[in-house]
């Protein structure tokens, strides 16, 4: 009862009402005027920030998952807000709906500010150049228009001249072209929504230190064209500025930001920002592993007019990352990181929350009833290839995932849970057997290689309800899943009453999955058929320490 009356006065609320969230796993923010890298540890991979006056705002890669594009909030550039999304489908539809395209889609976008309204161009490898646009961020954004058609364009990065001329520059993808390690630069309508002109190499690494130069974010500054990349790897390479006085160079350049002595890797791809009171930053990724690509944030000192990144060496332009720094300086700030928990008491889906293909209504549907109704997706391939998985990012090297639901089971085989994903997986989850459920756990290596499922049972479980007076008699189990993160290892457990939980299964080691760090959330199949789905009720998802 007092869930329902908190649930009708949540419901009397705007829509657009945004609460601040603090986490209780990773908190950069040390309340004393610094901060601790990572500024965001989850993979928000290939995060580019553009600051708006005395706002701050962040895109990052999403791949197959959607929503895409996610738009995060900042007035400070430690503590981050997730408010929004750039797109809500994948085009074409036919290459992104019914089951996952992993590692396709949205490849490192770049979001920029132009006579008042917010843009974000990305290259899609095997389709081309997309963009999007709105007049608010945290609102709806128009559908994407192709800009450019054609293969293995990507990291993509308008820039817009003092004249009103637009340009673009890109890197290239090897898996698509067979060639990679140069940076192109080319003409586009003042708009921004066609080219007219061919690319220009402006840089080329091949055969160098600087191979896999890629991720180029295209700046101009006190006459100054500026082009950052990385190069040298993702997890082993370094920042690069170049510099000219025309678009098309001939540039020079130097390296700014590198590992050094630190056990900061990389450090990769990412977005130099000016801020409104005239400090300089810089905001990259470091590759994790498992964990994904997470965001660190660097000072930035100019010298000799080259933007040394993180420590400024003695000799030299290439600095090193800080770990803790103080924070920039800023009109606000209030303690806050991306949403992580979810008490469903919305109707609708909380914005930390992805598919892994473009959705559809049969995927599961949010509720005004105090939880979210996930259906079991009809197949008999692995979950691996099923499109309604609902996940999130893992928010913090060790957590814990506790989800309450109930498995609403019409027919033999339909089972539900949690799962930490990846190019292995493993999940827990409970299956109708007869009149009884069984607890599993569902395990795959070399998912992306077809790897086979292995699924022990765990425990058998009486039933806790059942209900005749339905168009297929069902039975139902209500339950508490549990997963401990700590360090790349998983473990399992449940209970019935929400209080004594039991560790079952084996230990299992999280890994990536593809360009996407492992993801944690819920899953609901059966076999195909023509039985009446079943589904699972999710009173809430917890992320604690």
């Amino acid at each position: 009862m007092l869930k329902q009356i908190l649930l009708t006065l949540f419901m009397a609320l705007p829509v657009a009402a945004s609460a601040q969230y603090r986490s209780q796993v990773w908190c950069p923010d040390n309340g004393d005027g610094t901060y601790t890298n990572p500024v965001i540890n989850a993979d928000y991979s290939d995060p580019d920030v553009i600051a708006v006056g005395d706002d701050y705002y962040m895109t990052a890669s999403s791949f197959n998952c959607i929503p895409g594009l996610p738009i995060l909030h900042s007035r400070d550039l430690v503590n981050w807000e997730i408010i929004g999304h750039g797109v809500r489908r994948l085009v074409p539809d036919s290459l992104f709906s019914g089951k996952p395209a992993h590692g396709n889609g949205v490849w490192a976008p770049c979001i920029r500010y132009h006579d008042g309204e917010f843009y974000i161009y990305w290259g899609d490898p095997d389709n081309g150049v997309f963009m999007v646009k709105t007049k608010e961020p945290a609102g709806t954004w128009e559908d994407p228009v192709l800009v450019i058609e054609g293969k293995g364009m990507i990291d993509t990065t308008p820039l817009w001249d003092d004249d009103g001329r637009c340009y673009l520059a890109n890197g290239w993808a090897n898996s698509r072209n067979r060639f990679a390690s140069v940076i192109t630069v080319r003409e586009l309508n003042k708009e921004g929504t066609k080219t007219i002109g061919d690319p220009v190499i402006v840089f080329d690494g091949n055969g160098t230190e600087y191979r896999t130069a890629e991720g180029p974010k295209f700046y101009k500054r006190d006459g100054w064209y500026w082009v950052m990349f990385p190069a040298g790897g993702v997890a082993t390479g370094f920042q690069v500025a170049m510099r000219s006085r025309n678009p098309y160079g001939p540039y020079e350049y130097q390296k700014v930001l590198a590992q050094g002595t630190t056990d900061i890797n990389g450090p990769h791809q990412g977005a130099w920002i000016h801020t409104s009171v005239g400090e300089d930053w810089f905001m990259h990724f470091q590759d994790k592993g498992a964990y994904g690509r997470v965001v660190h944030l660097q000072p930035v000192t100019w010298k000799d007019n080259w933007p040394v990144m993180g420590r400024v060496p003695k000799k030299g332009y290439c600095g090193e990352p800080y770990t803790t720094y103080r924070k920039p300086k800023s009109a606000s700030s209030v303690v806050m990181n991306p949403v992580e928990s979810d008490e469903f008491n919305a109707p609708m889906l909380g914005k930390q929350w992805q598919w892994h293909a473009n959705y559809a209504q049969a995927y599961g549907m949010p509720t005004s009833l105090g939880f979210f109704r996930l259906y079991t997706w009809k197949s008999n391939e692995t979950l691996w290839n099923t499109p309604n998985l609902l996940l999130q990012k893992t928010p913090a090297d060790k957590f814990t995932a506790t989800a309450k639901l109930k498995l609403i089971g019409k027919a033999e085989n339909q089972f539900g849970g949690i799962v930490m994903m990846g190019l292995d997986y493993s999940a827990l989850v409970v299956k109708r057997v007869g009149d009884q459920f069984k607890l599993q756990q569902i395990t795959c290596n070399k998912a992306d290689k077809k790897g086979r499922e292995e699924v022990t049972t765990l425990a058998t479980l009486n039933k806790t309800g059942q209900d005749e007076n339905d168009y297929q008699f069902a039975i139902h189990e209500e339950i508490y899943l549990q997963m401990k993160v700590d360090h790349g290892q998983v473990n399992f457990a449940y209970a019935i009453d929400g209080k004594t939980f039991k560790p079952v299964g084996k230990t299992f080691t999280m890994r990536e999955g593809k360009w996407i760090g492992a993801k944690i959330g819920l899953v609901a199949q059966e076999p195909t058929g023509t039985t009446n789905r079943g589904w699972i009720d999710v009173d809430w998802f917890r992320i604690s320490p």
